[in-house]
């Protein structure tokens, strides 16, 4: 659950109301969990997130610009810039980061936190998905060749 989001009490909560019956059950008590982080457990998972980096067909300028912007970010606010790029292309997500770091240096501190805050829970959200799909896939594999989500205890048996 740390990976997912890095704050011990939201990963905790999430992990303590477990089995869930369904996906949509564990991804609505990992909202409710971001939504009531503290103030300390926000600066805990932002400090434990890094940027992500982009694919390997971004053009150098781009790339330089991207670097420039976030740690020109990093240096204002003290953390990593967090944002949830799900629904845009590949080609077209540097593009976006830019521009979203050029519009979020203009915020004030909390007003940047509070949006911070809320791309964290979407990336929570989008990790928490992504473990989901690699659970089935090691379960299609076969009986006996993985683990299921049961197995992790994250769902309750159905039947």
């Amino acid at each position: 659950m740390l990976r997912c989001c890095g704050s011990g009490r939201w990963a905790q909560r999430v992990a303590d109301h477990r089995p869930y019956p369904d996906a949509a059950s564990l991804l609505a008590a990992a909202d409710e969990a971001a939504y009531d982080m503290s103030q300390g457990d926000l600066t805990e998972a932002l400090a434990r997130e890094s940027s992500a980096e982009l694919g390997h067909g971004a053009p150098y300028a781009a790339l330089v610009a991207l670097d420039a912007a976030r740690a020109e970010y990093e240096r204002t606010f003290g953390h990593a810039f967090v944002i949830c790029l799900d629904g845009h292309p590949p080609e077209e997500q540097i593009s976006q980061l830019l521009a979203a770091i050029r519009r979020r240096m203009a915020h004030e501190i909390d007003e940047e936190r509070s949006i911070a805050a809320d791309e964290l829970r979407l990336v929570a959200r989008s990790r928490l998905l992504c473990l989901l799909d690699r659970l089935a896939g090691v379960h299609r594999e076969g009986p006996g060749d993985g683990l299921s989500a049961a197995d992790f205890g994250l769902f309750a048996p159905v039947g």
